[in-house]
């Protein structure tokens, strides 16, 4: 009996501990009167069921998130800054792994989501078979990343990546029935979006609806562009570096029209292969905390109460489910020089590469190389006269050039200077013999026609007669009396001093007796 009481008190307790976690054993039942060591085992056996049961309802494992995009578009930053790291993110070669920490408040639970960020190289695609495997298919999310600085790259990276994933999902070779569920439920997912507000929660997220009501419910058909590339995987169109809209609008005269015409064509891509959109800069930390509050909701079920945005050209978000054909015909009202059924890669063209200098190296060539080229072509250039070239045009002591039409005063200047110190004027002298006898002839022809007796003869005349002789001394004795000595260093000067002195040289003065017979 004391074993049968210590068995019935020991087999009262674990119910009661149960109900109080919230289990209901309902079939772990017994009186104290009953219990036997078969059936303590019995109810351990159940209890330890419904806590694997409760363990289920856990933050699952396994659940992938997968990057794919052009090199230089953001991918690794994105993922670092959604990590919490603000340094600088290392880039890996190939494909990057890198895991997100996921925390339920609610359920006191954590858990790992991986991440794999696929290199932008096509050559290694090969690498999406460690990335999403055939069995964590379901459990996977593809997020196409966009750079907005290039918008001129936007839609072909999206359609070449998005080729990637249906590609490699093809040679998965999933099963036909499995694969019409996962599209079905994308489809269900799309259709089953409410706009959050005050009343109603966001949805989709965690029902507690059973699959057969789901099967009831009516939904309404999809758009005629909506999901016609339903690859049966969550995506997720994100676009980085918005922060570059503004560079945009000043260095390519991008206009609102433009943002509007580039917004729509990738939300039509995002309507057909069923994705959201967000717009994010890194730089600005702008709506990194809504990527990763979509991506815990896509895979973990978690709320979302946060509605579309489309006013900020900036900052936009389209969450799957939202849009549809005709409300991206609104962003087509505001075309003023666009329209809508124009080409994207006529209207969002490549900036044309300025050529800027610094962009090629110029480098410079040794400098006794250059001095040798400089000293050869010097050798080439005509000799020069004091560091001037030769001119052979006569130039005044002025240094304006001669011109043909000249007084005689201004001709006498072609004639040399009598440097300091030269003889005294020697009538005697012959004329053109030398220079000073040049000068001499034509300084007697001047005193001559100024000085000249009108009945006498010239002054340079001599009489055979003592009077005579008296006479042709006259020009000598006249020159040393004046105290002059005709030393001229500017003959335009010594010109000017003859005239102002007529008195130098005076042959008509009668000469004494006394000087006469001296001679």
């Amino acid at each position: 009996m004391a074993a049968v009481g210590r068995a019935g008190s020991f087999s009262s307790s674990p119910p009661v501990l149960a109900a109080a976690n919230g289990f209901a054993p309902a079939a772990c039942t017994g009186g104290g009167d009953k219990a036997e060591d078969d059936d303590g085992q019995n109810l351990w056996s159940c209890i330890l069921s419904e806590v694997s049961t409760r363990s289920r309802s856990k933050l699952p494992s396994g659940k992938n998130v997968l990057l794919l995009g052009e090199d230089g578009a953001g991918k690794t930053s994105l993922i670092g800054r959604i990590q919490g790291r603000m340094e600088e993110c290392k880039k890996g070669r190939g494909a990057e792994y890198l895991y997100l920490s996921i925390h339920d408040e609610d359920r006191d639970d954590q858990t790992r989501c991986n991440v794999w960020i696929l290199d932008g190289d096509l050559y290694h695609k090969g690498l999406l078979k460690f990335a999403m495997e055939a069995n964590s298919l379901r459990d996977t999310l593809v997020i196409l990343v966009v750079d907005m600085s290039k918008p001129w790259t936007a839609l072909d990276s999206l359609q070449k990546w998005a080729s990637v994933v249906r590609e490699h999902i093809d040679k998965l070779k999933i099963p036909p029935e499995e694969m019409k569920e996962m599209e079905q439920k994308l489809i269900r997912d799309f259709q089953e979006y409410v706009e959050p507000g005050e009343d109603f929660p966001a949805s989709p997220q965690r029902r507690s609806t059973s699959q057969g009501d789901r099967d009831d419910s009516v939904m309404l058909p999809l758009g005629a562009d909506t999901l016609t590339c339903n690859l049966g995987v969550p995506m997720l169109v994100v676009c980085t570096k918005c922060d570059a809209i503004s560079v945009l609008e000043k260095e390519h005269d991008y206009r609102d029209e433009h943002f509007d015409f580039i917004q729509s064509h990738i939300r039509k891509f995002c309507l057909q292969y069923g994705a959201a959109l967000i717009y994010t800069s890194v730089k600005e930390n702008k709506n990194i905390d809504l990527v990763y509050k979509y991506i815990v909701q896509k895979l973990y079920g978690f709320p979302f109460k946060i509605p579309a945005v489309v006013v900020e050209k900036d900052a936009v978000f389209i969450p799957a489910g939202w849009d549809n054909d005709k409300k991206i015909g609104i962003l087509h009202e505001n075309f003023q020089t666009l329209k809508a059924e124009d080409s994207f890669e006529d209207i969002i063209t490549k900036p044309p590469v300025r050529k800027v200098v610094h962009e090629k190296e110029i480098v410079a060539e040794d400098d006794q190389v250059f001095l040798m080229k400089q000293q050869s072509q010097l050798a080439k250039q005509p000799p020069t006269a004091a560091g001037r070239p030769v001119d052979s045009s006569p130039r005044v002591p002025g240094g304006s050039p001669r011109t043909p039409n000249r007084s005689v005063s201004s001709n006498v200047a072609s004639v040399s200077p009598i440097p300091a110190g030269s003889k005294k004027i020697d009538p005697n002298m012959k004329a053109g013999a030398t220079s000073e006898g040049v000068l001499a002839n034509f300084f007697n022809s001047l005193l001559s026609k100024k000085t000249g007796s009108p009945g006498g003869p010239g002054v340079g005349s001599s009489s055979p007669g003592g009077g005579g002789g008296g006479g042709g001394s006259t020009l000598p004795s006249s020159v040393k009396k004046s105290g002059q000595k005709p030393v001229l260093t500017d003959v335009q000067a010594e010109l000017d001093r003859i005239s102002r002195k007529p008195d130098m040289v005076s042959p008509a003065t009668p000469t004494s007796p006394t000087e006469g017979e001296a001679s």
